[in-house]
Protein backbone atom coordinates (compact mmCIF):
# COMPACT_ATOMS: atom_id res chain seq x y z
CA UNK A 1 0.00 0.00 0.00
CA UNK A 2 1.20 3.53 -0.96
CA UNK A 3 2.59 6.09 1.61
CA UNK A 4 1.68 9.99 1.81
CA UNK A 5 4.78 10.98 0.54
CA UNK A 6 4.80 8.43 -1.97
CA UNK A 7 1.65 9.90 -3.25
CA UNK A 8 3.08 12.80 -3.11
CA UNK A 9 6.32 11.64 -4.90
CA UNK A 10 4.09 9.89 -7.69
CA UNK A 11 1.90 12.94 -8.05
CA UNK A 12 4.85 15.46 -8.37
CA UNK A 13 6.73 13.02 -11.07
CA UNK A 14 3.73 13.16 -13.18
CA UNK A 15 3.18 17.17 -13.27
CA UNK A 16 6.77 17.69 -13.16
CA UNK A 17 6.19 15.65 -16.47
CA UNK A 18 3.08 17.55 -17.77
CA UNK A 19 4.30 21.29 -16.97
CA UNK A 20 8.22 20.76 -17.84
CA UNK A 21 9.65 21.70 -15.30
CA UNK A 22 11.63 19.69 -11.91
CA UNK A 23 10.41 17.42 -9.44
CA UNK A 24 11.88 19.90 -6.85
CA UNK A 25 10.40 22.99 -8.50
CA UNK A 26 7.61 22.17 -6.49
CA UNK A 27 9.48 22.47 -3.26
CA UNK A 28 10.28 26.00 -4.34
CA UNK A 29 8.95 29.58 -3.05
CA UNK A 30 8.78 30.88 -6.88
CA UNK A 31 6.65 30.63 -9.28
CA UNK A 32 7.95 29.36 -12.67
CA UNK A 33 7.39 29.80 -16.42
CA UNK A 34 7.68 26.82 -18.86
CA UNK A 35 7.30 25.64 -22.36
CA UNK A 36 4.17 23.54 -23.38
CA UNK A 37 5.25 20.12 -23.85
CA UNK A 38 3.75 16.84 -25.40
CA UNK A 39 5.29 13.38 -23.05
CA UNK A 40 4.50 10.01 -23.36
CA UNK A 41 3.15 9.58 -19.28
CA UNK A 42 0.83 12.39 -19.65
CA UNK A 43 -2.61 12.93 -18.82
CA UNK A 44 -4.40 13.71 -22.21
CA UNK A 45 -7.29 15.72 -22.36
CA UNK A 46 -7.06 17.40 -25.28
CA UNK A 47 -5.11 16.64 -28.60
CA UNK A 48 -1.66 18.77 -28.46
CA UNK A 49 -0.43 21.00 -25.68
CA UNK A 50 -3.14 23.59 -23.76
CA UNK A 51 -2.09 27.48 -24.57
CA UNK A 52 -2.01 28.05 -20.91
CA UNK A 53 -2.05 26.09 -17.53
CA UNK A 54 -1.28 26.45 -14.36
CA UNK A 55 -0.72 24.54 -11.12
CA UNK A 56 -0.20 24.32 -7.55
CA UNK A 57 0.15 22.42 -4.60
CA UNK A 58 0.23 24.71 -2.25
CA UNK A 59 3.34 26.57 -2.43
CA UNK A 60 4.40 27.79 -5.31
CA UNK A 61 2.93 28.12 -9.22
CA UNK A 62 3.66 26.04 -11.84
CA UNK A 63 2.83 27.73 -15.25
CA UNK A 64 3.21 26.42 -18.86
CA UNK A 65 2.11 28.62 -21.35
CA UNK A 66 2.88 29.40 -25.23
CA UNK A 67 6.11 31.16 -25.15
CA UNK A 68 4.53 34.52 -26.72
CA UNK A 69 3.02 34.95 -23.12
CA UNK A 70 6.15 34.77 -21.10
CA UNK A 71 7.25 38.32 -20.71
CA UNK A 72 3.86 39.16 -19.64
CA UNK A 73 3.15 36.51 -17.01
CA UNK A 74 6.36 36.55 -15.36
CA UNK A 75 5.82 40.62 -14.72
CA UNK A 76 2.70 39.34 -13.42
CA UNK A 77 3.77 36.08 -11.09
CA UNK A 78 7.52 37.23 -10.11
CA UNK A 79 6.22 38.95 -6.42
CA UNK A 80 2.89 37.13 -6.24
CA UNK A 81 2.41 34.13 -3.55
CA UNK A 82 2.22 30.96 -6.09
CA UNK A 83 -1.27 30.19 -4.65
CA UNK A 84 -2.84 33.09 -4.19
CA UNK A 85 -2.69 33.31 -8.44
CA UNK A 86 -5.76 31.10 -7.75
CA UNK A 87 -7.66 33.56 -6.33
CA UNK A 88 -10.54 35.13 -7.85
CA UNK A 89 -8.96 38.54 -8.67
CA UNK A 90 -5.50 37.24 -10.04
CA UNK A 91 -7.12 35.01 -12.32
CA UNK A 92 -9.34 37.77 -13.86
CA UNK A 93 -5.77 39.53 -14.47
CA UNK A 94 -4.87 36.30 -16.14
CA UNK A 95 -7.86 35.82 -18.27
CA UNK A 96 -7.36 39.67 -19.90
CA UNK A 97 -3.97 38.58 -20.87
CA UNK A 98 -5.58 35.52 -22.18
CA UNK A 99 -8.30 36.99 -24.16
CA UNK A 100 -6.01 39.26 -26.30
CA UNK A 101 -5.16 35.45 -28.06
CA UNK A 102 -8.55 34.23 -28.22
CA UNK A 103 -8.23 32.05 -24.99
CA UNK A 104 -9.80 32.23 -22.02
CA UNK A 105 -9.63 30.50 -18.64
CA UNK A 106 -11.77 27.72 -17.74
CA UNK A 107 -12.88 26.00 -14.89
CA UNK A 108 -10.27 25.50 -11.44
CA UNK A 109 -9.68 21.56 -10.72
CA UNK A 110 -9.56 20.62 -7.38
CA UNK A 111 -7.49 17.86 -7.11
CA UNK A 112 -7.58 14.98 -4.06
CA UNK A 113 -5.56 12.04 -3.31
CA UNK A 114 -6.39 9.08 -1.37
CA UNK A 115 -6.12 8.16 2.11
CA UNK A 116 -4.64 4.88 1.43
CA UNK A 117 -6.67 2.74 4.82
CA UNK A 118 -9.48 1.24 3.32
CA UNK A 119 -12.58 2.52 5.03
CA UNK A 120 -15.24 0.10 6.04
CA UNK A 121 -18.78 0.60 5.29
CA UNK A 122 -21.94 -0.84 5.94
CA UNK A 123 -23.62 -1.68 2.94
CA UNK A 124 -26.46 0.58 2.01
CA UNK A 125 -27.49 -0.66 -1.26
CA UNK A 126 -26.43 -3.68 -3.04
CA UNK A 127 -23.84 -3.63 -5.97
CA UNK A 128 -22.41 -4.82 -8.55
CA UNK A 129 -19.41 -4.41 -10.38
CA UNK A 130 -18.56 -4.05 -14.56
CA UNK A 131 -14.95 -4.55 -15.45
CA UNK A 132 -13.85 -2.43 -18.65
CA UNK A 133 -15.65 -4.84 -21.63
CA UNK A 134 -19.15 -4.60 -19.70
CA UNK A 135 -19.12 -0.91 -19.32
CA UNK A 136 -19.28 -0.03 -22.76
CA UNK A 137 -23.43 -0.39 -22.87
CA UNK A 138 -23.26 2.12 -20.53
CA UNK A 139 -22.14 5.03 -23.01
CA UNK A 140 -25.42 5.29 -25.25
CA UNK A 141 -27.79 5.89 -22.84
CA UNK A 142 -25.54 8.77 -21.23
CA UNK A 143 -26.45 8.58 -17.66
CA UNK A 144 -23.45 8.99 -16.22
CA UNK A 145 -21.77 12.08 -17.49
CA UNK A 146 -19.38 11.95 -14.28
CA UNK A 147 -18.91 8.41 -13.74
CA UNK A 148 -17.75 7.54 -17.43
CA UNK A 149 -16.48 9.10 -20.18
CA UNK A 150 -18.73 10.35 -22.70
CA UNK A 151 -17.73 7.27 -25.18
CA UNK A 152 -14.95 5.10 -25.11
CA UNK A 153 -11.35 6.27 -25.14
CA UNK A 154 -8.47 4.63 -25.42
CA UNK A 155 -5.87 7.78 -24.67
CA UNK A 156 -8.00 7.43 -20.57
CA UNK A 157 -10.40 3.96 -20.73
CA UNK A 158 -12.99 3.71 -18.44
CA UNK A 159 -11.63 0.86 -16.72
CA UNK A 160 -13.68 -0.51 -13.56
CA UNK A 161 -16.86 0.89 -12.36
CA UNK A 162 -19.81 0.16 -9.44
CA UNK A 163 -23.31 0.26 -9.42
CA UNK A 164 -25.81 0.24 -6.58
CA UNK A 165 -29.31 -0.96 -7.05
CA UNK A 166 -32.97 -0.15 -5.71
CA UNK A 167 -34.22 -3.82 -6.55
CA UNK A 168 -33.78 -4.02 -10.48
CA UNK A 169 -32.81 0.00 -11.11
CA UNK A 170 -29.15 1.86 -11.04
CA UNK A 171 -29.37 4.47 -8.40
CA UNK A 172 -25.77 5.65 -8.66
CA UNK A 173 -22.67 4.90 -10.38
CA UNK A 174 -19.23 5.39 -9.25
CA UNK A 175 -16.50 4.86 -12.17
CA UNK A 176 -12.59 5.33 -12.78
CA UNK A 177 -10.64 5.89 -16.24
CA UNK A 178 -7.01 5.60 -16.39
CA UNK A 179 -6.00 8.69 -16.87
CA UNK A 180 -2.13 7.25 -16.70
CA UNK A 181 -0.91 4.13 -16.67
CA UNK A 182 -1.13 3.68 -12.83
CA UNK A 183 -3.72 6.96 -11.76
CA UNK A 184 -6.86 6.29 -12.22
CA UNK A 185 -9.49 9.24 -12.06
CA UNK A 186 -13.03 8.75 -10.28
CA UNK A 187 -15.90 10.18 -11.03
CA UNK A 188 -19.56 9.79 -9.56
CA UNK A 189 -23.64 9.74 -10.73
CA UNK A 190 -26.19 9.25 -8.72
CA UNK A 191 -29.64 9.37 -9.13
CA UNK A 192 -31.44 13.27 -7.79
CA UNK A 193 -34.23 10.86 -6.46
CA UNK A 194 -31.44 9.05 -4.35
CA UNK A 195 -29.03 11.70 -3.28
CA UNK A 196 -28.12 12.95 0.38
CA UNK A 197 -28.45 9.03 1.45
CA UNK A 198 -24.48 8.58 1.17
CA UNK A 199 -24.90 6.45 -1.88
CA UNK A 200 -22.17 9.01 -3.43
CA UNK A 201 -19.86 8.04 -0.60
CA UNK A 202 -20.64 4.63 -0.52
CA UNK A 203 -20.02 3.48 -4.03
CA UNK A 204 -16.79 6.54 -4.05
CA UNK A 205 -15.53 4.27 -1.15
CA UNK A 206 -16.15 1.20 -2.43
CA UNK A 207 -14.27 1.51 -6.36
CA UNK A 208 -11.38 3.80 -3.93
CA UNK A 209 -10.49 0.58 -1.85
CA UNK A 210 -11.23 -1.75 -4.79
CA UNK A 211 -8.63 0.51 -7.10
CA UNK A 212 -5.72 0.70 -4.51
CA UNK A 213 -6.23 -3.38 -4.04
CA UNK A 214 -5.70 -3.66 -7.76
CA UNK A 215 -1.88 -1.21 -6.68
CA UNK A 216 -3.20 1.77 -9.05
CA UNK A 217 -3.72 5.09 -7.03
CA UNK A 218 -7.17 6.26 -7.38
CA UNK A 219 -7.50 10.53 -7.58
CA UNK A 220 -10.95 12.81 -7.70
CA UNK A 221 -11.63 15.90 -9.00
CA UNK A 222 -14.30 18.58 -8.45
CA UNK A 223 -14.91 22.75 -8.95
CA UNK A 224 -14.50 25.17 -6.64
CA UNK A 225 -17.96 25.31 -5.88
CA UNK A 226 -19.43 21.60 -5.31
CA UNK A 227 -19.66 21.18 -2.11
CA UNK A 228 -21.56 18.15 -2.41
CA UNK A 229 -18.27 16.69 -4.38
CA UNK A 230 -16.38 17.63 -1.85
CA UNK A 231 -18.05 16.28 0.99
CA UNK A 232 -17.99 12.88 -1.29
CA UNK A 233 -14.34 13.24 -1.37
CA UNK A 234 -13.68 13.61 2.12
CA UNK A 235 -16.15 11.12 3.55
CA UNK A 236 -14.25 8.77 1.02
CA UNK A 237 -11.35 9.18 2.56
CA UNK A 238 -9.77 11.69 -0.37
CA UNK A 239 -7.64 15.14 0.74
CA UNK A 240 -7.04 18.20 -1.36
CA UNK A 241 -3.27 17.62 -2.96
CA UNK A 242 -3.42 20.07 -6.22
CA UNK A 243 -5.40 22.85 -7.58
CA UNK A 244 -4.79 23.28 -11.73
CA UNK A 245 -6.59 25.59 -14.76
CA UNK A 246 -6.30 25.55 -18.13
CA UNK A 247 -7.52 27.55 -20.93
CA UNK A 248 -10.34 26.93 -23.77
CA UNK A 249 -10.53 29.04 -27.08
CA UNK A 250 -11.89 31.87 -26.00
Amino acid sequence: MYTKKELYDRLKSLLALEFNCAVDDFNSSNNIITKPVEREGQRKYIDGTFFFKMVTMGNNAIISADESLHERLREFVMDKTGHHLFEHRNLVEIDNILNQYNKRLWQTHHMFLPDTKNIPMKEIAPIKWHEQEDIMKFYEGKQFPNALCEKFQPERPDMLAVTAYDRENIIGMAGCSADTADMWQIGIDVNEKYRGKGIGTYLVTQLKNEVLKRDKIPFYGTSLSNLHSWNIAINSGFYPAWVEVETIEG
